[in-house]
């Protein structure tokens, strides 16, 4: 037994009557939707067609939601349903990036992830999906693919059905009859502009700002529609800059003209912030390993400063993890109740491992102990070296976001990692003083550096596969971010600490090259992390 849906779109007459249902009965909180019809004009006037599209979980075979849920949270059944248990949900709001058709939501009521489920409380008993029963036009047709008898697996043997975004390898089980990739291909039109059937995109539902008065006179009536019309004249005046799609229905251009808000950045500065305190607790450990394997006699003293600032940054890592979370208080349940094939339980480990290693070292140091230090050297490495790039498989299990799925982020991560205890040991021998190993810093910077530009290119002027990709790459060294990368990133973060590296020799500026250094791994790492999320999944 398998359940799909198909979404029959020759029916389908706009009539939200699926997306009030599943309102209904799953008491969904306003401002979210488990289901929406999305709503895209095509055409050259008056040769015009609105086209109607119900959004929702596909219910994917390969669900990169279950696979990277760190609590199994979510899970497929064996009847193909993929399903949630909020109660096990910590709110990490990976599965709203890994799910390429943007069909998950965090409920603002509990704070835990939540979708269409299929209505499996109702198939359980022998009935069909609310949206199923309550549409007028038959237009969705659910149930078991698998049996020749049903509507819907007679439906796929004989109709020419599509499926949103095939590339991504889930096997979606959500089909549409006469699909128009004018609306189920996100990037092939821009985000809905101001207007009658767009006015969601400000808000939660219709006309949300008067809404809040919650009551109207007629008088309110009267200035609610001038109000319209004076953003549908606005927009009339300004496009050819602010709003140019706004009048493509005359033009030709396919525009969306209802959506449901986009949901923004869902991973933000506690992300990039944790990155870069992980990238430091790495370093501050590989740095002293790589003198004292280069034959150099690291002294105790800087051996307590790499244990203890690898265990602070490592604790502000934690801390920034559980701020992250929308259910902070259930943070636990990634180490208790673990899913071992998500990269966010694989990294919690690790933090965890590597922090008990790290401290073991540090008071066998304390207390002058070097019994078995070579092994116990060799075993946190590898736990150090994790702890620099495991983010960046858990991003590539993110498979929302195109740009994360760069085969060099790893890479880019155990540099910044190098970059980053480098850096810290040279602001640390201010206040404990130089020693001999600390020779290597310079050196080990440059070509720290050296490398990270080298990936910085890659990873922007590689061939990148999809639009989305593409576009994070324009939004970074030509859009929004433009600004800060080459200022923050290459300028400040590279070009300057290479230039007064190799050009000057004083301490002091080391010590500026090293905070310059550092300035630009944040700034990376907030356009890295950013950038990507900027781009709409549906």
């Amino acid at each position: 037994m398998k359940y799909g849906f198909i979404i029959d779109n020759r029916k389908c007459i706009g009539c939200h009557a699926c997306t009030t249902a599943c309102k209904s009965e799953h008491d969904v909180a306003v401002g979210v939707n488990r289901t929406y019809v999305k709503q895209v004009e095509k055409g050259e006037f008056p040769d015009t067609r609105r086209i109607f599209s119900v959004m929702r979980c596909n219910h994917c075979t390969d669900a990169p939601c279950v696979e990277i849920c760190p609590v199994e949270a979510l899970y497929t059944r064996e009847d193909g349903i993929v399903d949630f248990d909020n109660n096990r949900c910590i709110g990490c709001k990976s599965c709203m990036q890994a799910c390429p058709y943007d069909a998950l939501y965090i409920d603002p009521d509990n704070n835990t992830a939540a979708k269409c489920n299929y209505c499996a409380h109702r198939v359980d008993v022998g009935r069909e999906p609310a949206c199923v029963t309550v549409c007028p036009e038959h237009a969705i047709i659910a149930g078991d693919m698998h049996n020749p008898t049903t509507e819907i697996s007679q439906l796929l043997a004989r109709q020419a059905v599509k499926v949103r975004k095939p590339e991504k390898g889930t096997n979606p089980n959500l089909f549409y009859i006469d699909g128009d990739d004018a609306s189920l291909v996100p990037e092939a039109t821009a985000k809905s502009g101001p207007g009658l059937w767009s006015s969601q995109a400000r808000g939660v539902g219709h006309f949300a700002k008067a809404a809040e008065k919650m009551m109207y006179t007629n008088d309110d009536v009267d200035l609610l529609q001038m109000s319209i019309d004076n953003d549908i004249q606005a927009a009339y005046q300004r496009k050819e800059t602010e709003n140019p799609n706004y009048i493509d229905v005359l033009t030709g251009k396919a525009r969306r003209v209802y959506d449901t808000p986009d949901k923004g950045v869902l991973w933000g500065w506690e992300v990039s912030a944790y990155v870069f305190t992980k990238a430091i607790a790495a370093g501050a450990f590989l740095i002293p390993f790589l003198a004292i394997i280069l034959g150099y006699e690291v002294s105790a003293t800087s051996k307590l400063w790499s244990a203890g600032i690898s265990l602070v940054f490592l604790a502000l890592t934690g801390l920034f993890l559980i701020m992250d979370l929308d259910r902070p208080d259930r943070f636990l349940n990634v180490l208790l109740r673990p899913q071992w094939n998500s990269w966010l339980v694989k990294g919690g480990y690790t933090i965890t491992v590597f922090g008990l290693l790290v401290t073991i070292w540090g008071v066998l140091t304390f207390f002058e102990i070097q019994a078995g230090e070579t092994i116990l050297l060799w075993v946190t490495v590898i736990f150090a070296i994790l702890l620099a790039i495991y983010t960046a498989f858990l991003f590539a299990q993110a498979k929302g976001r195109d740009f994360w799925q760069s085969p060099t982020l790893p890479l880019h991560m155990l540099v910044h990692s190098v970059m980053a205890g480098t850096a810290i040991f040279v602001i640390a021998s201010l206040v404990f003083g130089q020693e001999n190993w600390m020779s290597i810093l310079k050196n080990t910077m440059v070509i720290a550096l050296v490398v990270n530009l080298f990936t910085l290119i890659t990873e922007l002027t590689i061939t990148h596969p999809t639009t989305s990709a593409k576009t994070v790459v324009k939004m970074i060294t030509k859009g929004r971010y433009s600004r800060l990368f080459w200022l923050g990133t290459v300028i400040i973060g590279n070009i300057i600490p290479l230039g007064t590296l190799l050009f000057g020799g004083s301490e002091m500026l080391n010590v500026f090259s090293a905070i310059c250094v550092l300035i630009g791994i944040i700034i990376t790492e907030k356009i890295w992390v950013e950038a990507p999320q900027r781009i709409p999944l549906a």
